[in-house]
């Protein structure tokens, strides 16, 4: 029986000291206009084409996702979680969002 993997909830601070590292990628699903007004760095992927780009993450094998207030980057860390290929990455979610840091 398959174990199913889960994502860790995380704060920002630690969401981007854990990003600088080479093998690590911060996955920004808001909509591309959200991302242009602001962002943490990382690469925009808005949520409703992760699957679609999965092979953008793909190479890394420390996902963070983040959104405004962590309900979509959820979704997006939930689904990162049931790629079965990827049951040996770490997959971040930043809870709260990019507005709790604020």
């Amino acid at each position: 029986m398959a174990v199913r993997k889960n994502y860790l909830d995380i704060d920002l601070p630690r969401a981007l000291a854990l990003c600088q590292a080479p093998d690590a990628v911060l996955v920004d699903v808001r909509e591309n206009w959200e991302f242009e007004e602001f962002n943490e760095g990382g690469i925009n992927i808005p949520l409703a084409e992760i699957r679609e780009k999965r092979s953008l993450v793909g190479q890394y094998q420390t996902i963070v996702v983040i959104c405004t207030n962590g309900v979509r980057s959820k979704v997006a860390a939930m689904d990162y979680c049931r790629v079965s290929e990827w049951a040996d990455k770490q997959i971040f979610h930043v809870k709260g969002g990019i507005i709790e840091s604020e």
